[in-house]
């Protein structure tokens, strides 16, 4: 996501990080190029000009800082601002008083509303919540029964009746109270295009739940048509927030940039993948980082903490770190890790990452031949590879399908994989309390705030 805009304004900002000094000419030439590539990110054009202004006017005085110097203070002028496009603070959810929380999903058809919305019970159910999903939508064949068999998958109850939306979402709210449902989630409606049936539907049914939240899905691939649709809505019903689909196809980002400047109204989660569990809150800081190609580490944690048991992780990491780390190790390591997504992805929120490495695909069936490899390996050879002589390389790519490259290929990665780690874990033990920030790829530093937000996530509990 948002390739478009991170290649353009990541090749402009890179010039600026060591000088010392800049001249006018210096940055109306980066103002420029970040109009520019605004722009070419499909960005609404009144947005791209406010801006470019307040850039403008915090730039001028970018040499009274000591604290950091002109280019690095453009910098951080240019992410500040990426944040407040982007909403600035991360939408807070907060229950009702008296259960069920409502919340109400409207947009047009096709915009990936019905998964959205089973997505979002599933992320409200890992929140430690018990949500309930309404199928109002009786307009588009199968959209109920679409709902019922997501709601299976995540083990949430659906429910639906024939007949009038609007009976049925206040029966569906009857249901969710009855039930001990503390949070209730109404799928409406939607059409290809707005019309006036289809907001007095959306309108009554609003009347009929009295949500808590009304959630505006948006699909993002459709740029600025994106943003005149949730001014429609806006009208009708007042949304509270914006769901944005397809963000993992949208290369430019135009919506994502221009609802909260144009709405006023946040975006409140996003869809980054078609699995249900692609789904995850916005945070406009942890966005603009990766758009500037600074990483995310925060989210990259918080999706290792689901997927990884925290004793477990421990354990694995000192071992690599002293060397002792095993190909059993570094299996179940792999296992757990596809757990967490795509490995591009991944790769895109850690910081210092080459673009090459960022948009390099990694197909599925290369993580496959190299479980079959390990799988192939006897208990004492994944333990110590050192012992895999030229017949027992044989032996194991006959028994993965795989050839004798591969597993050469596979043992030499991992002995200089295992060989680093142990150097780092030296150096670690040798300048862990210098006080230093901590050094990322290409001698890259860690921010401080960073550093302290990683230390606080993954110290004692």
């Amino acid at each position: 996501m948002f390739e478009t805009l991170s290649d353009r304004l990541g090749g402009v900002l890179k010039n600026l990080r060591n000088r010392g000094r800049l001249t006018q000419q210096d940055v109306a030439e980066v103002l420029a190029e970040v109009r520019t590539a605004l722009l070419e990110a499909d960005v609404n054009v009144t947005v791209v000009r406010d801006v470019v202004e307040r850039i403008r006017s915090q730039a001028v005085g970018a040499t009274s800082s000591t604290a950091l110097n002109p280019g690095q203070q453009i910098i951080k002028i240019v992410n500040d601002e990426l944040v407040s496009m982007l909403g600035g603070q991360t939408l807070k959810i907060m229950y009702a008083s008296q259960p069920p929380t409502v919340v109400l999903m409207a947009g047009l058809q096709g915009s990936g509303k019905t998964t959205s919305a089973a997505k979002l019970a599933s992320w409200f159910k890992s929140q430690g919540r018990q949500p309930m999903l309404v199928g109002a939508d009786l307009q588009r064949p199968a959209a109920v029964e679409q709902l019922r068999v997501l709601g299976a998958q995540l083990n949430i109850p659906v429910f639906s009746a024939p007949g009038d939306p609007v009976k049925t979402a206040r029966l569906g709210l009857a249901e969710a109270k009855s039930l001990g449902r503390d949070v209730l989630i109404v799928d409406t409606a939607g059409r290809l295009a707005i019309d006036e049936e289809m907001m007095q539907q959306v309108k009554d049914i609003s009347k009929a739940v009295k949500p808590n939240y009304t959630f505006l899905v948006v699909d993002a691939m459709t740029g600025q048509d994106a943003v005149a649709v949730a001014q429609a809505f806006d009208a009708t019903l007042s949304i509270d927030g914006v769901v944005l689909t397809k963000l993992d196809g949208d290369a430019r980002g135009g919506a994502a940039l221009s609802v909260k400047h144009v709405l006023g109204k946040p975006i409140a989660f996003a869809a980054t993948g078609e699995k249900l569990d692609a789904f995850e809150q916005f945070h406009p800081d942890r966005m603009a980082s990766r758009i500037l190609g600074m990483g995310d580490m925060l989210t990259l944690i918080e999706q290792a903490e689901k997927v990884f048991e925290k004793d477990k992780a421990e354990e694995v990491a000192a071992k690599m770190l002293e060397g002792e780390f095993t190909l059993s190790d570094f299996l179940d390591q792999l296992q757990q890790l596809k757990k967490m997504g795509s490995l591009q992805g991944i790769m895109g929120m850690m910081p210092g990452v080459p673009k090459e490495m960022k948009n390099a695909q990694i197909p599925d069936d290369q993580l496959m031949r190299t479980e079959a490899i390990i799988f192939s390996m006897t208990a004492q050879e994944r333990a110590n590879p050192d012992l895999i002589n030229g017949s027992r390389r044989t032996r194991i790519s006959k028994g993965s399908g795989t050839t004798v490259a591969d597993v050469n290929r596979l043992v030499k990665q991992f002995t200089e994989m295992k060989k680093m780690m142990k150097q780092m874990g030296g150096k670690s033990a040798r300048g862990g309390k210098s006080g230093k920030s901590a050094k990322g790829p290409k001698g890259s530093t860690m921010p401080d705030e960073l550093a302290a937000a990683l230390s606080s996530r993954l110290g004692p509990r």
